[in-house]
């Protein structure tokens, strides 16, 4: 296997809602929700950096397709973590989740590695670590 991701996919309680906060509430680019003419088939694609995507369906779509249940999920059990260049850019996409639907979980502060970084869950629950890393700033 090569090491490499091409789609990550978010289990969503309401999709429309979920497009909502990716697409007009932190702007991410999609083409919105395909697939709604199959049973457990509506999805909706975001186009994040290097090709990679970020896949958002439902819950109930995802556990009829695995065959396991659909049950209830922890916050805890992994986070998406987005470098910015800037302390100010972690405070302004912060408040960009805020205003779009986030619960503010952990608000920007300095921590203890010598960066800045919040925390902030979607509307699924799904954690999000915004940080600035000095070691660590993303090109393009």
């Amino acid at each position: 296997m090569k090491p490499s991701i091409s789609v990550i996919t978010l289990g969503v309680s309401d999709l429309e809602k979920a497009v909502e906060f990716y697409r007009d509430g932190l702007g991410l680019p999609t083409q919105g929700i395909i697939g709604k003419e199959f049973e457990f088939g509506a999805v909706a694609f975001f186009d994040l950096q290097g090709g990679l995507k970020l896949a958002l369906w439902p819950r109930k779509s995802i556990a009829k397709d695995t065959g396991l249940p659909d049950q209830n999920i922890s916050s805890l059990e992994f986070t998406f973590g987005h470098n910015v260049a800037n302390r100010q850019e972690v405070d302004a996409v912060m408040e960009m989740a805020k205003k779009a639907g986030a619960t503010i979980v952990k608000p920007a502060s300095d921590t203890f590695w010598g960066g800045y970084a919040g925390y902030f869950k979607d509307p699924d629950g799904h954690l999000w670590e915004i940080v600035y890393n000095p070691d660590f700033i993303p090109t393009g």
